[in-house]
């Protein structure tokens, strides 16, 4: 059993059923974007052509999204299980941070609480 915090209260709730919020809650995010605009406000794991990060995006300015809550990912293991479990090998919290646009090579909902310590 998982504990999980819905509005407020903590809630048990199965592997299964946690596996299954999370996809679908990550396929909900994908499917309702129209622009940049309704990224904001939502977590993504962003990968460039140099680098990883994940964090908030809080807002957008020209080319470039502000990143909140944001973390640099040195290592983040098995990819797969990286953005299914929320369990990163080696990351480095660096606060706001700003990404451009142009230099980001995919990304994917993150569904999971956002880095607070340095691993």
């Amino acid at each position: 059993m998982n504990t999980v915090t819905i509005n407020g209260e903590q809630v048990q709730v199965s592997d299964e059923l946690l596996e299954k919020i999370r996809n679908e809650s990550g396929k909900a995010v994908v499917d309702t974007l129209k622009s940049y605009d309704d990224m904001v406000g939502k977590c993504w794991f962003i990968r460039t052509i140099t680098y990883h990060q994940v964090g908030r995006i809080s807002k957008i300015i020209g080319n470039m999204f502000v990143m909140e809550d944001a973390s640099w990912v040195a290592d983040s293991g098995r990819f797969m299980n990286a953005l299914q479990d929320g369990k990163l090998n080696e990351v480095k919290p660096v606060g706001r941070s700003l990404i451009s646009i142009s230099s980001i090579v995919d990304m994917f909902p993150w569904n999971h609480p956002l880095p607070k310590s340095q691993k």
